[in-house]
């Protein structure tokens, strides 16, 4: 199965295909076996990665080609190899990024590209990355109508270049590297405008083509001759074939008649048979049990067909969404729109498969938010059904109403009838969470408007889909009221107010207010357009204007199609990067790209699910608890296709004697997380078990056929909130030594305050950590009670142990390999042990290799997240902003065990302490609740004490009606009162530089000027507001002991060990410029030379031990000066034979010095495990950053326009790597703080588990103007070659993009008079974290549409009435 074959003969169950040139045959392979399982199972192949299953994420994206004997044409598009069966690409070439380029021969421009503009930093999103660039410049390449461009670069223009990964997540850059990747390769860019890169060097080089790597297009053979000639031989052969056979469960028809013979067969079951054209439907509702047949509809023709005439356009149900696109791009306006609004469905590489039937029939028998469905139903579509041997045609609403079909009903076409252009008018609508797609929508609409004499409703049809009801529907009865009128303010209010009793979400939807002000918002949008627009003069203030420069262009038009609106979501990226090189430790300093981003780019570099499996290697999946509180009584499986797949099941039993039911620890003195939940289960997402099968598919699949029964006899009922456990008084510990101290005396500042705050409130929620690899293990059981596990773990030091503790056998018996980890954020610490111990559980009892890679929706439910958290405070402050006292009372959510939680306090206040609260007192409570236990997430409980310091100065602000900055700028610490705060800390006073930068933001005529502009676009601009702001950041962190060792090869190679794990925060990168720099003076250039020579390999827990953690931020510096002790000791050594080499010639060159060394039995080998100074184990990072955004009040959305970020790098090791993180973690911020939304139900279960549901930024989330200057402070030598930690610390930045968006909440509230909150004020408002579209758009006001008009209509003004 699966093997290279030459032969050419198959049966018809024998899927043949190319996988990057080579041939590939599967005899008998599973019918639901997806082609990213072939090609990881079966094929060399590594690229694609299974990062969601859903289609949501792009790390599987592969290039498929289809070869047509017919017209000898191939067409080329981009998949989900996730979501794709083996089968439908039979007779195709499949192409993954070992194809395009590799290290035998050569690697492709896109990945070297990537690599030098430091787009790769953990590497799991990169292969999917390259081959959604790769399919853009691919499919740019092919348009015939465009010129060919200068060498070097593709027809593709720079805003398709934005576009091309669209639908790709990464975790780790920020996205703007990959951008400039991208751009690089359109003619349209100014090279100029790219960022930071090796390619040159910026300012002081010019960017020129020819320095990039060459690109020329059609270099990539994508569809093999010899699968052309079979293809050729097959056809008439196949043409003979009477009907689909198959022994294998694949089925695929090539007419009705045939389809119709399959459906009366007697094995015909739809519970056990799946109907398929391109399977991603499986992306949104999973598969609940495994299918046995499989029915592939896309063969028959008809299904296919595209018909165009004066009528319509008729499409066939399996053409995909892609294809409907180009067809409809090239018709009228209404058609045009339709397009337009189908390039936001999904991403390209769901929309090369995915059908436009597919859709519909979703919509029909499922609740599914189809906008598809929405705007063909506003375009007056009709279907062609098939029932049995009858063809039906109905509207596309009457289908929709019917009760759902069955699946013996088929959907034939779809017609979309021509409306031409005159007189009419249609616009679409959607509101979600990311403008580009790749997100369903709140609510989605469109709307089709047929005015006679200019301005009387002829006809219009309102169509309103996803907002909490089973499909798409038509608000009849505003379209009758509105039919024949004439509009004004009045005849819009009166429709408003119709919809408002037609559009209603069902009782279970969330934010139904919301998805009701939405569906307003979008009618009035469209009718006051059509108002404005009409001859008839109007004074309705519309939305549609457009927006530049703080302006609105509210002209009269005489129709939309005239009427280009400049959305600030369409404006490019751009972005600037300010830094200084130093060559005074030459290389560290430079620089250079990360260590392996080739490889990553290839999609060779080895993650832990790219380990080849070993001989009977077995699969496990968790079963976890759905209850939060109760007594697991028996586990049992549903009798399906699945459970059958079920070898055992692994539980707390199987724990040897002398074993520990232990999971993971942080402090012994804090307790255990248990493994497993046994006999109670204490928090709904434990683990019960593990079922073991052959396959993972299997393993997952079978898990999800376990019945749990459950019993809550004699148990309390369970502590979900804050509020519960305060209730009860359920708490963890602070150990004294964890716990934050006070500051001077609280009852005597508030005495000298002029004003005070007292017990305001603010709340923050989880953030789920999203690391594109999920937690993944494979242990390998081995002689004498040993075992090895392949763990992607932050710290395999610590889940050694927990193993060992488990199994009962000594540490030594235990060894924890790590190369590489596919992101972590902290997630990959604690909570990776679990995975690891549930591993090696079961390889040690069943003796066989085990492996488990969890599937997302598991990840999300069992990882826990960032610690949700509830302040209350009281303040006092004199009249000029100057703040004398803080009192917070703040409560954690720690979950069920300790885990990390009791270090919290002391992160939050020590963030906190960035402002001068005079005097400041607390009261922490850790509370421990019956959810997943939360642990620590980048940067732990400092971006939630930095957003709550800002969330008090700006209530301060507010109240004495300041501008925030003042108020901010009066509070931040001189050094006297820094040292008072955070004692030692503080460091000297030459390294303070906060002030400065913030000033430097703050104070500059260019902010003054933007702050100005953005006043000038409030007052002109009803219904979208910009806002400003510029927050100030300090971060703690502590230096931790830390081992390395460096070997020096016989050939003068380099191995390097360090304690620290590469989790693509670039440790590796750094580690060698250190060891270069470290050998250097051995060396004639200073040790550039040794660069090439450096490997820093995989930790392992048995060769270099005291390992540590990958975490808060040091990790890299304190690696790089155990590898500077290390370097040492070897030059001490080094040095005579140098010498004496030196008296006999002028130069020796590193080669011969250690082949002379080798010979003189020098040791060549060193190790150092270095200890900070106990009197510097903490200083000090700073960074201000600024926001600036725009809200549309209509919908909630925001739009973050410019972020300008002065971060504090001391003397950096590397400029680039630094860079990649500031930007990275600013972008993970911005989703803590903006649209993460980390939902659970009322036990405590996670369920926004996958990427339908819980929304990271994506590219269209960025801000779009991103500039970045890493501040180089004064020098100090107690820090690692002065340099400063950059992983965590800029994190906090991005609550700049909450306070703006504030700033522009604040400007709506004034304008429509909006005191919604305790605070009854426009002004003053709680606003929580994180803020979503439903959150904004609540604090705009619910209701401004309907009060606005109100206003408009209590003026006076008529349809008659001039235009305001």
């Amino acid at each position: 199965m699966g093997k290279e074959a030459g032969a050419a003969a198959e049966s018809s169950s024998t899927v043949v295909l190319a996988v990057n040139g080579k041939r590939y045959e599967a005899a008998g392979v599973a019918p639901s076996t997806s082609l990213l399982e072939f090609l990881r199972t079966q094929t060399p192949v590594r690229g694609p990665k299974l990062g969601c299953g859903e289609g949501g994420c792009g790390a599987c994206v592969v290039l498929i080609s289809k070869y047509d004997p017919e017209t000898d044409e191939v067409t080329e598009f981009s998949a989900s190899s996730c979501l794709t069966l083996l089968h439908s690409v039979d007779r195709c070439s499949v192409t993954t990024s070992e194809g395009i380029g590799n290290t035998r021969e050569g690697y492709h421009p896109v990945q070297q590209r990537l690599s030098g503009f430091h787009a790769s930093q953990c590497g799991f999103c990169t292969p999917g990355m390259c081959m959604s660039i790769f399919s853009a410049l691919v499919k740019a390449d092919k348009k015939s109508d465009r010129p060919d461009p200068p060498a070097g670069f593709s027809k593709i223009t720079s805003s398709e270049a934005e576009k091309a990964v669209s639908g790709n997540l990464c975790r780790c850059t920020g996205y703007r590297p990959i951008v400039d990747a991208c751009k690089s390769f359109a003619s349209d860019v100014d090279l100029e405008d790219l960022g930071l890169n090796c390619f040159w060097k910026k300012g002081d080089e010019p960017a020129e083509v020819s320095k990039l790597p060459g690109y020329n297009s059609g270099a990539i053979c994508t569809f093999p001759e010899f699968l052309k000639s079979e293809i050729k031989s097959t056809l008439k052969q196949e043409n003979d074939v009477p009907i689909a056979v198959s022994d294998d469960g694949w089925y695929h028809p090539k007419s009705m008649e045939e389809l119709h013979r399959l459906f009366d067969s007697n094995w015909f079951d739809e519970n056990s048979v799946k109907i398929v054209a391109s399977n991603t439907g499986s992306g949104v509702y999973k598969d609940q049990d495994l299918y046995d047949k499989y029915i592939d509809i896309k063969g028959i023709p008809e299904l296919s067909v595209i018909n165009r005439s004066s009528e319509g356009i008729e499409l066939g149900s399996v053409v995909s969404i892609s294809k409907a696109i180009e067809v409809l791009s090239d018709g009228n306006l209404v058609f045009r729109k339709i397009a337009d609004h189908l390039n936001k469905v999904a991403s390209p590489f769901v929309r090369n498969t995915a059908t436009i039937g597919g859709n519909i029939m979703m919509a029909q028998r499922l609740p599914f938010e189809s906008d598809i469905a929405t705007v063909l139903l506003a375009a007056g579509s009709t279907v062609t059904i098939q029932v049995a041997s009858k063809r039906l045609s109905f509207t596309l609403e009457e289908f929709l109403q019917q009760p759902p079909c069955d699946y013996r009903t088929l959907l034939l076409s779809i017609f979309i009838p021509d409306w031409g252009s005159d007189d009419v008018t249609y616009e679409t609508f959607r509101a979600a969470p990311r403008p580009l797609g790749n997100a369903v929508s709140y609510v989605n609409s469109a709307f089709l408007a047929r005015t006679s004499g200019g301005h009387l409703i002829e006809d219009i049809c309102l169509a309103f889909g996803a907002y909490g009801v089973d499909h798409a529907i038509r608000a009849k009865k505003v379209e009758d009221f509105l039919k024949g009128k004439s509009l004004s303010s009045f005849v819009i209010l009166e429709a408003i107010q119709l919809l408002k009793d037609t559009v209603s979400p069902s009782e279970d939807t969330t934010h139904r207010e919301y998805r009701i002000s939405l569906a307003v918002s979008f009618l009035f949008n469209f009718l006051s357009s059509l108002a404005n627009s009409s001859n008839a003069p109007s004074n309705i203030d519309t939305p549609t204007g457009s927006y530049t420069n703080g302006t609105t262009n509210r002209s009269t038009m005489d129709s939309p199609e005239k009427h280009l609106k400049v959305d600030s979501n369409d404006l490019p990226i751009r972005s600037r990067q300010e830094m200084v090189f130093s060559d005074e430790y030459k290389p560290v300093g430079k620089p250079i790209k990360k260590v392996g981003a080739e490889i990553q780019a290839s999609g060779e570099a080895v993650y832990v699910d790219d380990i080849l499996a070993p001989k009977d290697c077995l699969y496990g999946a968790f079963i976890y608890s759905t209850h939060p509180h109760a007594h697991v009584k028996s586990i049992n499986f549903k009798s399906s296709l699945a459970s059958q797949k079920v070898i055992t099941v692994i539980t707390a039993k199987d724990i040897p004697s002398g074993g520990e039911n232990v999971g993971s620890t942080f402090l012994t003195v804090l307790g255990d997380e248990p493994l497993f939940a046994d006999p109670i289960a204490e928090f709904a997402g434990q683990n019960i078990g593990v079922v073991i099968a052959e396959t993972q598919k299997y393993a997952n699949m079978a898990a999800k056929q376990a019945v749990v029964e459950y019993s809550t006899e004699n148990l309390q009922p369970p502590i979900l909130t804050i509020e519960d456990a305060i209730q009860r008084n359920s708490y963890f510990q602070i150990p004294p030594f964890l716990a934050p101290k006070p500051v001077g005396d609280y009852n005597k500042g508030m005495s000298e305050a002029d004003h005070k705050i007292l017990s305001a409130e603010v709340k923050l929620e989880s953030q789920y950590y999203f690391y594109m690899e999920t937690q993944a293990a494979l242990a390998i059981p081995d002689e004498d009670n040993c075992i090895t596990i392949y763990s992607s773990a932050q710290m395999p030091e610590l889940t050694q142990s927990l193993i060992a503790r488990c199994l009962g056998i000594p540490f030594h018996n235990v060894r924890v390999i790590s190369r590489r980890v596919g992101g972590g954020f902290g997630g990959k610490a604690m909570k990776a042990a679990h995975t690891a111990c549930a591993c090696a559980l079961a390889a040690f009892k069943l003796r066989r290799p085990v492996r488990m890679y969890l599937d997302r929706k598991t990840d999300m439910i069992m990882a826990g997240g960032r610690h949700p958290m509830k302040a209350k405070y009281s303040v006092g402050f004199k009249s000029d902003g100057k703040i004398t006292a803080l009192h917070l009372d703040l409560g954690i959510n720690a979950g069920i065990s300790a885990d990390v939680s009791p270090i919290m306090p002391r992160a939050i206040i020590g963030a906190l302490k960035k402002y001068n609260w005079g005097n400041l007192e607390f009261d922490t409570k850790v509370c421990k609740t019956n959810v997943s236990s939360k642990s620590a997430m980048r940067a732990p409980g400092d971006v939630q004490g930095s957003f709550i310091a800002e969330a008090i100065i700006e209530h301060v602000a507010s109240v004495l009606a300041l501008d925030t900055n003042t108020v901010r700028r009066k509070n931040l610490h001189d050094f006297e009162s820094l040292q008072v705060f955070f004692g030692e800390s503080a460091g000297e006073a030459s390294t303070y530089s906060l002030v400065s930068m913030f000033d430097k933001l703050v104070l500059s005529p260019e902010y003054q000027h933007r702050a100005a502009m953005i006043e000038h676009f409030n007052s002109s601009n009803k219904w979208k507001k910009r806002g400003i702001s510029c927050v100030p950041a300090i971060y703690e962190v502590s230096l931790r002991p830390t081992p390395g060792k460096v070997s020096i090869m016989n050939d003068g190679s380099i191995a390097v060990e360090v304690g620290g794990i590469e989790i693509g925060q670039g440790l590796w990168t750094k580690v060698k410029q250190m060891t270069a720099f470290g050998l250097g003076q051995m060396c004639p250039d200073g040790g550039e030379c040794l660069l090439d020579k450096v490997r820093v390999i995989q930790a392992d827990t048995l060769s270099l031990i005291q390992g540590g953690w990958t975490a808060g931020s040091t990790t890299s510096e304190s690696s790089c000066e155990a590898v500077r002790q290390s370097c040492a000791v070897l030059v001490e050594r080094l040095k005579p034979i140098k010498e004496s080499l030196e008296a006999e010639s002028n130069t020796v060159e590193w080669s011969a010095l250690i082949a002379q060394a080798s010979m003189a039995s020098v040791n060549l080998s060193a190790q150092a495990y270095w200890t900070p100074d106990p009197s510097f184990t903490n200083y000090l990072n700073y960074g201000a950053g600024t926001s600036e955004v725009e809200v549309d009040i209509l919908t909630g959305a925001t739009t973050i326009l410019r972020s300008d970020l002065v971060y504090d790098c001391g003397q950096s090791l590397n400029p680039a790597v630094d860079l990649g993180q500031i930007e990275g973690c600013f972008v993970q911020g911005i989703g803590f703080f903006t649209n993460e939304d980390y939902k659970t139900n009322s036990d405590g279960l996670v369920i926004h588990d996958g990427t339908w549901t819980y929304k990271i930024p994506t590219v269209d989330n960025i801000p779009k103007e991103f500039n970045v200057q890493m501040f180089n402070s004064a020098r100090d030598k107690k820090r690692v070659l002065s340099s400063k930690a950059s992983g965590e610390p800029p994190l906090l930045l991005a609550s700049s993009v909450h306070c703006a968006m504030r700033e522009a909440i604040r400007a709506a509230r004034k304008e429509f008079s909006v005191s919604t909150g305790p605070a009854n004020s426009a002004v003053t408002f709680q606003m929580d974290v994180p803020a979503t579209m439903p959150v904004v758009k609540e604090l705009c006001g619910l209701d401004v549409v309907e009060r606005y008009l109100e206003s408009v209509s209590a003026a006076g003004a008529g349809p008659n009435a001039t235009k305001a």
